[in-house]
């Protein structure tokens, strides 16, 4: 042992002397027979120990040893060799959601559309580093992700890294636990915990390692066998102690015990609440795959077959819900390899109308299908025969079946043999191939097997295969599992248990379950099973009775919360779709009004996570009443995009939205509140949840009823909040003193680039007020004040804001009191303006000399692509100077003129300039009093013209017969060009 320089010699001594002989020889043979992850791997020669880029610290060959026992136990998959982006960029996150502490890891995927919202990334070498100069680094971080995310591959990722040198460098040793060794101890010290994966500590634990910095990972809180109690715990400072396991994880957490180790904690979302959130110093979240990641996982498993790759993919996007739940990487592998088999086994005439799987638990059908027909199995095994298969599937379920069942009622994810015994279940079974698709094997550092099902969800199904099979023949209660219990007899007393204990689980862990024991009803999961693990017809009679017992549990004293939407998604399993049909024909009818029943408003939710009736194009109008809405706030939460337009919406439904855009759960990116009834009370509820929202980028308050008070209070949040990228206040009464306080706030603002303030009354004060921000406001890129009424003096104002803003884009002056003076202004601005490529000043009195303005700015300027002079009082002078400008111009695309009298004049100055002009693309001469001649100067023009799509010409007193020979003279003479005559 000391030539395998296992211990140090002094260590080897003391424990000559600590230990009695039978010990010594025991533990000296286990080392010869390769038992235990250290010695075994200590045995190894040289030649097969990876390398390790890093020498060891100092005189101490035992960190170096560590390190190659840690590559050798990660090995040197392709997985860890180049792992994926988002396991070397992890989401840094404020703490866990009301979402994450109270549902289902499938339910939280599907609620927040398989979006991640936070924006703050950090790297996996950073992950233990202070985030700024003046913070100090986390001892206590906790990263968190639902089941299959990768956190178990994250922390092999970091493990296998670490040792190679490669991160985590502040770190003199990593020391990798996982609760699954842990759980096989009643009572561990802490000085035990440190030798059982770093044994060359000896005796003398962490003291004995000169050592700055350790790290302690514990991957999977979730598995540990007893939940953390912290309010109960005693404390305890001995490290030579023996304890009770979760008392010392709650020591080392609170820092009694080991108080200079950093310890880093891997768990599922609803797990990770047991810790206080003050003991958190970092919490970080692992982010599901992207679209391209989806597609990327598809294409791994079928390198070799493109078209089944696109197929399968292509059934994956069919499905909102699938597609949403494939963003979890270990799902997505499940989905693939269901569909891959079912592709490759496309099935007979008997199973033709069974694909593709329309419902989760047909998918696991057939999943259930591919592994007990032994695809991947050895190929020289003979197929088994139709009875096998069902043997097996009974044997299978009657197995696993118990112990999955068992596992979902006590929260169990991870069993041990001594668990399998007491229930009876066949170890030999584990060990065949079929098992194997289901369950796992792991050995712990403790040499004993710890077995798990291949993804939660899996044993959801199986636990909900055996509950099926089982309620017809059991007298009493299946959840009491041999405890006292009325007695229940029939499947349908059985069924209601089930559901009623889904509907009360505050946790949501039965979510799943219901939605699997609900499936198992449907004709088409009951004709891909039959014969295997269900008989054929069993419990058909009770689908009608089951969906009445659904809709049931959505009594009116019930709120519309994820329990009630699973309902929703338990009739879909059942193929019972109705409820949710009768509610997608209100939404298109717009008779939502009249559906204000709780299974109404539960399907109404439902539809908002599996579909997308509020898609950016799609609208709830004149249909949700404030109590309605209140109910679907919860699900309203998590929509990208809401239109809730003219729904006669007052104040106090704002104080509700609020509420929801202030909650960190918020996913809402655009939400439009257009013609409803809000005054300056709403506006300032809306303004305070802005103060913390950090989701929402388009705020549309369009024909309200906010005034400057109002405004001010939008304007005070837009100074703190750095998300909203558009806010439209058209048709309200800010008038100048709301525009004065929005111009304060783009004095600083950076990140809003739209913003619309027509038809609000605005003057020449708001105006200057908002030109004095366009000096050093650097983000806005677009102004709309149509329908104001600013005169001259504000109109000079903006033009001298031009001069040197450098990022506005578009402005937009369209029906105010601007007239020739202050068009030269403006034309004087745009001979240095650089940026502006938009500029609308119909319906404003500029007149030619206006007009001549803007044409000498057009000579020179490079960057404006859009001109609107509709009803602009133009003549034929006006005309003619535009047309000089284009015929030196190369960047005007759009030139609307319509509304003027240029008459022939100006018709043939600008058909002369489209002989050479060749970046115009659409022109306007509507209504222009152009006459016969006139068009046809146009018209005969564009021979030499190459740019030109689009002309009006209509209202020009042309006639019908005139019109027809000039477009026909446009058609020959430019045939890519529209004509409107």
């Amino acid at each position: 042992m000391r030539k395998q320089e296992l211990r140090p010699g002094g260590e080897t001594g003391q424990g000559h002397t600590a230990s009695s002989p039978a010990e010594q020889v025991k533990a000296l043979v286990d080392l010869l027979a390769g038992k235990g992850g250290q010695g075994s791997q200590a045995l190894q020669p040289p030649s097969r120990t990876p390398e390790c880029p890093l020498k060891p610290h100092g005189n101490d060959l035992r960190i170096q040893r560590h390190r190659e026992a840690l590559l050798n136990r990660t090995g040197v998959s392709p997985e860890l060799g180049s792992p994926s982006p988002r396991l070397t960029s992890l989401l840094l996150v404020e703490g866990l959601t009301d979402l994450q502490l109270r549902e289902h890891d499938f339910t939280q995927v599907e609620a927040t559309r398989g979006g991640w919202c936070s924006a703050k990334t950090i790297a996996l070498d950073r992950l233990f580093l202070p985030l700024s100069r003046v913070s100090i680094p986390p001892r206590i971080s906790i990263t968190i992700g639902v089941a299959g995310v990768g956190k178990t591959t994250l922390v092999r990722n970091f493990v296998h890294l670490w040792a190679r040198g490669q991160v985590g460098k502040d770190f003199s040793l990593v020391l990798p636990l996982t609760f699954r060794d842990l759980n096989t101890h009643e009572k561990l010290s802490a000085d035990r915990l440190l030798r059982s994966v770093f044994p060359h500590a000896g005796e003398a634990g962490l003291a004995s390692v000169a050592l700055s910095k350790v790290l302690l990972v514990l991957d999977g809180l979730d598995e540990c066998k007893t939940p953390l109690d912290f309010s109960n715990t005693v404390a305890c400072t001995d490290p030579k102690k023996e304890i009770q396991v979760d008392h010392l994880i709650t020591n080392i957490i609170r820092g009694n015990l080991f108080p200079e180790v950093s310890v880093w904690i891997t768990s599922r979302p609803g797990a990770a609440g047991q810790i206080p959130g003050g003991l958190v110093d970092r919490m970080t979240e692992i982010r599901g795959f992207s679209e391209e990641e989806i597609k990327t996982c598809l294409e791994q498993m079928f390198p070799e077959d493109p078209i089944l790759t696109g197929w399968v993919l292509s059934q994956v996007q069919a499905d909102r819900t699938l597609y949403l739940m494939c963003t979890v990487p270990a799902f997505c592998r499940l989905v693939g390899a269901a569909l891959g088999h079912l592709h490759r086994k496309r099935p007979g005439p008997p199973d033709a109308e069974l694909w593709p799987p329309r419902t989760l638990c047909e998918l696991y059908a057939w999943y259930f299908r591919m592994a007990l027909g032994g695809e991947g199995q050895e190929k020289a095994k003979a197929s088994p025969r139709i009875e096998q298969l069902a043997h097996s599937g009974r044997k299978l379920v009657g197995t696993l079946g118990r112990l999955a069942f068992h596992g979902l009622v006590r929260k169990k994810y991870v069993f041990y043999e001594p668990d399998l015994k007491v229930l009876g279940v066949d170890l030999t079974l584990l060990q065949t191939a079929l098992c194997g698709r289901f369950l796992q094997r792991e050995e712990t550092l403790a040499s004993a097997a710890a077995y798990c099902f291949t993804h939660l969800s899996l044993q959801e199904f199986v636990a909900a295969a055996y509950y099926c099979s089982t309620s017809k023949r059991a007298i009493f209660d299946l959840f009491t599992e041999g405890g006292v219990s009325w007695p229940r007899l029939g499947f349908l007393t059985h069924f209601r248990s089930a559901a009623q204990r889904a509907m009360q689980a505050e946790d949501g862990r039965l979510d799943v379950f219901l939605r699997f024991l609900s499936g198992l009803l449907s004709p088409r999961v009951n004709a891909l099973l039959a014969g295997s693990l269900l008989t054929q017809g069993e419990h058909q009679g009770y689908r009608a009775q089951v969906a009445e017992l659904l809709q049931g549990c959505l009594r009116p004293d019930v709120a519309v919360c994820a329990r009630a939407i699973n309902v929703l998604h338990c009739l879909h399993e059942l193929q019972h779709t109705e409820l949710t049909h009768s509610v997608e024909e209100a939404v298109a009818s717009g008779g939502l009004a009249r559906l204000t029943s709780p299974p109404h408003r539960a399907a109404l939710a439902y539809l908002l996570q599996v579909s997308d009736i509020c898609a950016p194009e799609a609208s709830l109008p004149l249909c949700l009443s404030p109590g309605v809405l209140q109910s679907l706030l919860p699900q309203l939460l998590y929509c990208r995009n809401l239109r809730l337009d003219t729904n006669q919406f007052q104040d106090p439904v704002m104080e509700l939205l609020g509420s929801v855009l202030s909650g960190k759960d918020c996913r809402i990116q655009r939400i439009s509140l257009a013609e409803n009834q809000i005054s300056n009370k709403g506006a300032k509820a809306l303004a305070r949840s802005l103060l913390v929202n950090r989701s929402l980028t388009t705020l549309d308050l369009r024909s309200n009823s906010i005034g400057p008070q109002g405004a001010k209070a939008l304007a005070d949040a837009l100074k703190i909040n750095r998300t909203l990228a558009s806010l439209s206040l058209q048709s309200n009464r800010i008038r100048d003193d709301g525009a004065r306080s929005m111009a304060e706030a783009l004095a600083t603002n950076r990140t809003l680039s739209v913003l619309q303030f027509s038809s609000n009354s605005i003057g020449d004060g708001g105006a200057k007020a908002l030109a004095e921000a366009l000096m050093v406001n650097q983000g806005l890129r677009s102004l709309d004040l149509r329908e104001n009424s600013i005169g001259p003096e504000g109109a000079r104002d903006l033009a001298g804001a031009l001069r040197t803003n450098s990022t506005l884009k578009s402005l937009d002056l369209q029906w105010n009191f601007i007239q020739a003076g202050a068009a030269k202004a403006l034309g004087q601005a745009l001979q240095l303006n650089t940026s502006l490529t938009s500029l609308d000043l119909q319906e404003n009195a500029i007149g030619d000399e206006g007009a001549s303005a803007v044409a000498s700015a057009l000579k020179v300027n490079t960057a404006l692509t859009a001109l609107y002079l509709q009803v602009a009082s133009i003549g034929a002078p006006g005309a003619q100077a535009l047309g000089e400008a284009l015929a030196v111009n190369r960047t005007l695309e759009i030139l609307d003129l319509r509304g003027n009298t240029i008459e022939v004049a100006g018709a043939k100055a600008l058909a002369n300039a489209l002989k050479v002009n060749s970046s115009l693309r659409r022109l306007n001469l509507q209504e222009n009093s152009l006459g016969m001649e006139g068009a046809i100067c146009v018209a005969t023009a564009l021979s030499g013209n190459h740019g030109l799509r689009h002309i009006n010409l209509q209202g020009n007193h042309i006639g019908e017969s005139g019109a027809r020979m000039i477009s026909e003279a446009i058609k020959t003479n430019a045939p890519l060009c529209t004509v409107e005559m």
